[in-house]
């Protein structure tokens, strides 16, 4: 049962038992409803590539999916500390500081950075097939033998901070449609190859989630038809500024992410 669900049940049931008087049960149903929400991780999560950024150099987009949850559900409190270029480690130094015994909810996606994403999107750009067919291997094999336990320590420390709290990891959508209608750029195996990696961040990445209890958001199937190389893309390709290619356009926070997001927390 969602989160939000639970809480709505827990309130309907105080009313209706009429154990206090009707101050006095607003005041509790305004206090079981109240949800302070945490949204952590790299820029899938600040929001790189959705425009309105924050001027700080983690890039949170006014359109990113946390943001529109925040919108769309008024939680009691809102702290996003996800931000562009994060690693495991990263998210363990410097963004857990608001997760605490309080926090109901936690989102986050991590794991494409400790795998040299931004790194392997560059050699295939510019050094060709062989080089980048090789650099997405390297990484495939980075991420099922080191990734796990990077993931494992992330989500240990946001269970030990704030054990009651419900947490939705969302996973990478595919970059590529293969056989779409690009005529120029990567080669086909190159598309092969970075797709397939974003299938072994999913598999290694929900099997951790599902281990720790917590909710997985698979993005895939909701970015499918909006990949590069379609005529309805939510991705950049090539772009400037060069740090916002390869991620989600404004649309595909709001019509990728979001949906995934509301349908778990």
């Amino acid at each position: 049962m969602k989160l939000r669900r639970w809480k709505a049940a827990v309130t309907t049931a105080v009313a209706l038992l009429g154990l206090t008087t009707l101050s006095t049960t607003a005041a509790q149903a305004a206090d079981v409803a109240a949800l302070d929400y945490v949204a952590l991780g790299d820029s899938y999560s600040s929001g790189v590539g959705a425009d309105a950024y924050d001027g700080s150099d983690c890039r949170r987009s006014a359109n990113a999916y946390p943001q529109l949850w925040k919108a769309n559900n008024a939680p009691a409190s809102f702290a996003f500390t996800a931000c562009s270029g994060a690693t495991t480690s990263d998210v363990l130094a410097s963004q857990l500081g608001p997760v605490n015994s309080g926090t109901d909810l936690v989102s986050i996606s991590i794991g494409g950075n400790d795998a040299g994403f931004a790194d392997i999107m560059t050699t295939c750009v510019v050094f060709g097939e062989s080089a980048c067919v090789n650099a997405v291997n390297d990484a495939r094999a980075y991420v099922e033998s080191t990734l796990p336990g990077r993931l494992d320590g992330v989500y240990n420390a946001i269970s030990d901070r704030a054990p009651g709290a419900r947490v939705v990891v969302l996973g990478y959508p595919h970059i590529y449609k293969i056989n779409g209608n690009c005529s120029i750029g990567l080669s086909e195996r190159s598309r092969e190859a970075i797709n397939s990696a974003a299938d072994d961040l999913h598999n290694v990445t929900s099997k951790r989630a599902a281990d720790h209890g917590f909710a997985y958001g698979d993005v895939r199937p909701a970015f499918s038809g909006h990949e590069i190389c379609t005529s309805d893309r939510w991705l950049h390709s090539t772009t400037w500024p060069v740090w916002e290619s390869y991620h989600p356009t404004a649309e595909g926070q709001a019509n990728g992410y979001y949906p995934v997001m509301e349908s778990l927390a």
